[in-house]
């Protein structure tokens, strides 16, 4: 079935932006941290929640993930009745959620960005481990985008990055599973935080300064949210992943403190 594509949104129309992805208590993060962005980037934000997280700054202190069925009837109300631009796919939890996912949004016509979430920031595991082939097989072919962390590339390829030489050999990697582009982000490596975009043929390197800031809860939420928001407005892969690299610098300086742990970005930043 075929459904609205980035070229049919009206021009007086937000664009509608879709998320996939579980909720976050804490705000920072999940289904939260995405919708922050897209309002934040000019675009309408809409959900599909897979699974609720009792989760704070400290860490998470359980999570539900929610039935298929339930997963399916949300997708199918949303884009059926308002039709969608882009979707930003987070947390899917277990192999059936992912499988369920997958088959959606291969009969959705709409540019797609996977974020391929494995663990949270405090180390909590947020994917069974029996769902990586689901993943594999089933999620990176339909995605436009993936961007996983060096831990999730880790985790679905088995190669360690510990270089900004080695992104190359990640995102070949990654690209093996069928995604048309692969944003590997070395936010976890010494010195500037670099990340690697291709598709394979072109390669486009992402710098900013790192800044000295421990409030980073929710920075991949809000960078796959953020392309989605670009893609989802028309503009090129490379063009949304700069404009979300430049959005997620500004929110991770602006980063505040909540609770007693590790606080979130600041999606607001560029509004204060």
């Amino acid at each position: 079935m075929s459904h609205q594509a980035p070229q049919d949104v009206l021009p007086d129309a937000l664009p509608n932006v879709l998320t996939v992805a579980g909720s976050d208590s804490g705000g920072g993060a999940g289904v939260q941290a995405d919708l922050k962005t897209m309002l934040a980037l000019g675009v309408h934000g809409m959900s599909v929640i897979t699974a609720v997280t009792a989760q704070n700054s400290l860490g998470v202190q359980g999570a539900w993930e929610l039935p298929v069925e339930a997963v399916r009837a949300q997708y199918r109300s949303v884009v059926d009745d308002i039709g969608v631009q882009a979707v930003k796919t987070g947390m899917l939890a277990s192999a059936a959620l992912v499988e369920t996912v997958a088959e959606l949004l291969a009969g959705t016509d709409a540019p797609v960005v996977v974020d391929p979430v494995g663990v949270s920031k405090h180390g909590d595991p947020l994917l069974a481990a029996s769902a990586l082939d689901s993943v594999r097989e089933r999620l990176l072919p339909v995605a436009t985008v993936a961007t996983p962390n060096l831990d999730e590339v880790a985790q679905l390829t088995g190669v360690t990055v510990e270089t900004e030489a080695d992104l190359r050999r990640a995102a070949a990697a990654v690209l093996e599973y069928g995604p048309r582009w692969a944003l590997i982000k070395g936010g976890h490596l010494a010195g500037d935080a670099v990340d690697l975009l291709t598709d394979g043929t072109e390669e486009h390197w992402l710098r900013a300064p790192r800044h000295d800031n421990r409030h980073t809860h929710g920075t991949g939420c809000t960078l796959a949210s953020a392309v989605a928001a670009g893609l989802g407005k028309g503009l090129t892969v490379p063009d949304a992943v700069r404009q979300a690299k430049e959005y997620v610098t500004g929110a991770i300086a602006a980063g505040f403190s909540l609770g007693g742990g590790i606080g979130p970005v600041d999606h607001g930043w560029r509004l204060r």
